[in-house]
C-alpha cells in the first residue's frame, strides 16, 4: 500500500487534472487520500506547498518519461522527432490532459513566485534538453516553441494533428 504521502501526490495529480488547482480543496484531497488532518500537514505546509512538490514529482517523472522514450535512438535528428512521438504517447496515456505546467500557470496570480518559479523551471530545462540536442540557439527554440504548442493544440483539440505537422516541419528544420 502507498505511504500517506504517496497517496496525498496521487489524488492531487487526479484532482488538479479532473477539476483544476483552484477548484481543489485541501479537506477534499485528505478526504480522497484517506489520510488524516495532521498527516497531509505533516507532509505539506499548505496547498501551496503542496503544488510545488507535485509540479517537482511531476517534473521528475515527465522528464523521466521522455527521456526513456528517447534514449535508445542515436541519430540526432530521430531522437528530436521522436520526442514529438512522446507527445502523442502522453495523450494516449493521459488523454489529452496538457501539460500540468501550463494547466496550474492558468490558474495561479502571476505574483505567487513559489509555484511560478518551479513551472518556469520545468519550461528552461525543456528548452535546454533541445538546446543540448541540437547545440543551435536559433533553431531549437524554435523546436521548443514548436513542441510547446503542439502540447497546448492536442489538449485543446484532442487531436495529434498538430504534433503530426510539427513534426514534418522539424524534419524540414534539421539537416
Amino acid at each position: 500500500m502507498a505511504s500517506p504521502r504517496e497517496r496525498i501526490l496521487e489524488i492531487t495529480f487526479n484532482l488538479f487534472s479532473q477539476q483544476g488547482y483552484n477548484s481543489t480543496g485541501i479537506n477534499q484531497i485528505i478526504s480522497e487520500a484517506k489520510v488524516a488532518k495532521a498527516s497531509f500537514y505533516q507532509h505539506f505546509k499548505s496547498k501551496e506547498d503542496l503544488c510545488v512538490e507535485f509540479l517537482n514529482v511531476r517534473h521528475q517523472y515527465w522528464f523521466g518519461e521522455l527521456n526513456h522514450f528517447c534514449d535508445d535512438e542515436a541519430n540526432l535528428k530521430l531522437k528530436i522527432l521522436k520526442s514529438f512521438d512522446f507527445l502523442i504517447y502522453m495523450n494516449q496515456k493521459e488523454h489529452f490532459r496538457g501539460c500540468s505546467f501550463l494547466n496550474i500557470l492558468s490558474e495561479i496570480p502571476m505574483d505567487n513566485i513559489k509555484i511560478l518559479q518551479v513551472i518556469q523551471q520545468h519550461k528552461k530545462d525543456l528548452r535546454h534538453y533541445f538546446s543540448e540536442l541540437l547545440k543551435d540557439e536559433e533553431i531549437s527554440d524554435h523546436i521548443y516553441l514548436l513542441f510547446e504548442s503542439s502540447i497546448i493544440e492536442s489538449q485543446l483539440f484532442k487531436s495529434n494533428e498538430l504534433i503530426e505537422r510539427s513534426k514534418k516541419i522539424v524534419n524540414n528544420l534539421i539537416s
